[in-house]
């Protein structure tokens, strides 16, 4: 797998990582369901994948758990992501959490469900409304010179925000829902990026299952799946979204590619910087989303592909 940096001096990772989320949403209760999300986290990095993207809020803490779980005694194969800023309850009902203290305590609960000493990239995953950008910043940079901590990331924020930030402590990511179906704030964020060499985490890679092909119709989605209370996901914005795929899906036919492989390869594309964060619960899913690693896209796809109509439906962020 190709390789990059996450800042200026960060720790080699591979160009694909693996968004845990996914694995504490849908799930049924039981042993045999974490067993086999923690066997999928593990047969990850058996593959290669070393960045691991998981956050406090996610199923009210219970994924850093998950995780904790799964790289225990291989903790040094990981490069460890998880984020607050957010606080999420069992519902999965999120609020911004940004204040100093709220900040400080998220980082020590992460640290005690995660059963790491220090955590390599923490994510601020909101800017909180009634908190100045710097206050949360400067609580989180607080937390690297204490040695929790080694490094910071931004969520979607202006230009100008992300250089108030960066006054009080560089950062080394910035993380946004990024795919072919959501491409807001690229020309801002993009260019930021690459000329201050931050690491642009792409989340929600694939558009959370819109870009695979497979969701045709809302009948596609099991009855209790989050997503169905979602504006893209409701019946009429799948057919569309699925008609749209059909365009993928021919770029991919070039390729004998699958269009979640065609989704990643155009990510990849964008630049070094750029690491997708897909995410999955099944392991021939995984295998396919690495072999998005190995697609180089022609001028011609590059053409088709930046012609795709946007999808119904606001995007998740």
């Amino acid at each position: 797998m190709r390789t990059t940096t996450l800042g200026r001096d960060g720790p080699v990772v591979g160009r694909l990582g693996l968004g845990a989320m996914g694995l504490s949403y849908r799930c049924a209760p039981g042993l045999e369901d974490r067993t086999k999300a923690v066997s999928l986290v593990q047969e990850a990095v058996d593959l290669g994948v070393n960045l691991v993207e998981t956050a406090g809020a996610y199923a009210a803490g219970d994924n850093e758990r998950l995780i904790g779980e799964a790289i225990r005694g291989r903790r040094d194969e990981v490069v460890l992501c998880t984020g607050g800023g957010l606080l999420g309850d069992a519902d999965g009902v999120l609020r911004p959490a940004g204040g100093p203290q709220a900040l400080r305590d998220a980082v020590d609960e992460s640290l005690r469900r995660l059963h790491v000493d220090h955590i390599d990239l923490y994510l601020l995953r909101r800017v909180d409304p009634g908190v100045p950008l710097e206050e949360s910043w400067g609580a989180l940079a607080e937390q690297v010179w204490a040695g929790k901590i080694r490094m910071l990331g931004l969520p979607v924020v202006t230009e100008q925000e992300a250089r108030e930030a960066e006054a009080v402590h560089e950062a080394a990511a910035m993380a946004a829902e990024v795919s072919l179906f959501t491409r807001c704030g690229l020309d801002d964020v993009v260019p930021y990026a690459v000329g201050r060499r931050i690491a642009l985490l792409a989340g929600a890679p694939l558009s959370r299952g819109l870009l695979t092909g497979a969701l045709s119709s809302s009948d596609d989605l099991m009855p209790d799946d989050w997503r169905r209370t979602r504006p893209r996901f409701a019946p009429r914005a799948i057919r569309h979204s699925f008609a749209l795929t059909r365009a993928v899906a021919q770029v991919a036919a070039r390729h004998e590619a699958t269009p979640a492989q065609v989704a990643l390869a155009w990510l990849l594309r964008l630049g070094d910087h750029v690491v997708p964060l897909p995410g999955t619960r099944a392991s021939y899913h995984l295998a396919e989303n690495l072999g998005g690693d190995r697609i180089r896209l022609t001028e011609q796809d590059l053409t088709d592909l930046e012609f795709l109509p946007c999808p119904a439906g606001a995007p998740e962020m």
